[in-house]
């Protein structure tokens, strides 16, 4: 840089001493100047030109770069060349990269712009969507693939679950569909489509065979139950038969509770949408729920409320008492006595909450994850003493699911767990507005 100002500093000294001497030698100095001046100039207009059409051109700064500042001008400019070459080459190695890996994923990747076109799609979209990149390049999404489902699912925006669906040009196949927001202010989609027919077909077998054998197992059962109670109830039967006649009554107690339990699940698993929802006074049905756990817990617990008497919700009313009450009577049965349970029902800014809370020994946190699991149990001793079947929070998590709603579980150990089901603020529903509408 010094050394390209030392040389323009030379050029313009030249021209000043050439300009000089010619005044002094008698020039007028009215021509005489700009005469001299002239050349200096000319070079610099002739370089700002050329240098503006070598970059309107595209061209490649190269040497030989001319002398002083201009110089230094073009060794930058072919600084930046080099390094956005550079970038580019980098930029065009990544994207063949991550066109390759999308290319050898098995799942369906599309991505839609903010019109919800397809802008890009790998070719396993060809054979699970019969989306064919570039030929459907531009065409929306709705119009390729005929879904009206489709389209209400990007338009609800609620992406946080799948949407499973057979695709029309072969019904053999069960897809899971995910949508993920990406890009500038997140408007651009990413659709990742999963070809999951083993494992639905797994869990369709799944299903009718609980489904199948629990009903076949509850006739016996009632049969048993049935000789069981008669002998029971006779005069004639010793005394030392009583005991064992009461373990096997107990005990087929448990197994119907288990069999209606997994038939409760395989109905739920059934369908995604609860079906025949109305509006349910759930404080009412806390209050029967309520003093079913006080029976339960036998003057065991302390019990207390926080209840809104005049928030209802639009949901399936057996279905919502059987979640709640399974959260409640697990609060009896896995705590100890003296806990203190409280129940709650509120609406707050996220909507409708309903909440159990003790007081109790708490949950170890590397088993809140699996709580909701079949048959799961932290301490499967205990819970086989109390009589639980393993599959209570199963049924709530279900319920939950078909009505839009979710668990939340939290617990410190050795100071307390709350079990949270927070459902959305659409499903609320005040008893006037109730009574305003029945009127």
């Amino acid at each position: 840089m010094q050394r390209s100002i030392a040389v323009e500093l030379a050029l313009l000294s030249a021209t000043a001493l050439a300009g000089l001497a010619l005044v002094l030698a008698g020039a007028p100095a009215a021509w005489t100047w700009p005469l001299v001046l002239l050349p200096y100039l000319a070079r610099h207009v002739y370089q700002l030109w050329r240098l503006n059409a070598l970059i309107r051109r595209r061209h490649l700064l190269v040497p030989p770069f001319p002398v002083g500042l201009w110089g230094d001008v073009h060794r930058s400019l072919a600084r930046y060349q080099q390094r956005a070459r550079k970038r580019r080459k980098r930029q065009i190695r990544f994207t063949r990269r991550f066109r390759e890996a999308a290319n050898a994923v098995p799942d369906a990747l599309v991505i839609l712009g903010k019109q919800q076109q397809i802008e890009w799609a790998n070719p396993a979209a060809g054979s699970l969507l019969r989306i064919h990149w570039p030929d459907d390049d531009g065409r929306p999404l709705v119009e390729v693939m005929q879904r009206p489902d489709l389209a209400d699912f990007i338009a609800s925006g609620e992406y946080m679950r799948p949407l499973e669906m057979a695709p029309e040009h072969n019904r053999s196949l069960m897809l899971s569909l995910r949508i993920v927001p990406f890009g500038e202010r997140k408007r651009q989609r990413l659709l990742v489509g999963r070809d999951i027919t083993k494992v639905y077909h797994l869990n369709m077998i799944r299903r009718d065979f609980v489904g199948n054998a629990s009903h076949e197992l509850r006739t016996p059962l009632t049969v048993i139950a049935g000789f069981l109670e008669n002998l029971m109830d006779a005069p004639d039967t010793p005394a030392s038969h009583r005991r064992p006649l009461t373990l096997m009554q107990n005990q087929t107690q448990r197994m119907r509770s288990i069999i209606e339990d997994l038939l409760t699940l395989s109905r739920l698993e059934m369908d995604d949408q609860s079906p025949d929802q109305a509006p349910v006074d759930v404080p009412d049905d806390l209050h029967h729920i309520i003093g079913e756990s006080q029976v339960l817990s036998a003057g065991k617990h302390l019990f207390t409320t926080d209840i809104d008497e005049d928030l209802l919700l639009v949901g399936n009313q057996m279905e919502l008492r059987s979640a709640f009450s399974n959260l409640m009577h697990n609060a009896v049965r896995h705590t100890v006595e003296g806990t203190r349970i409280q129940v709650g029902w509120r609406c707050g800014p996220e909507g409708p909450c309903f909440w159990v809370e003790d007081n109790g020994e708490g949950i170890p946190p590397e088993h809140l994850p699996r709580l909701t699991e079949r048959f799961y149990r932290v301490d499967r001793a205990r819970s086989r003493a109390s009589g639980g079947t393993g599959l209570g929070l199963a049924i709530v998590k279900h319920v939950l699911n078909r009505h839009g709603a979710r668990l939340t579980i939290s617990s410190e150990p050795g100071r307390a767990t709350h079990f949270a089901c927070r459902f959305p603020p659409e499903s609320a529903l005040t008893r006037t507005r109730e009574l305003s509408a029945i009127a």
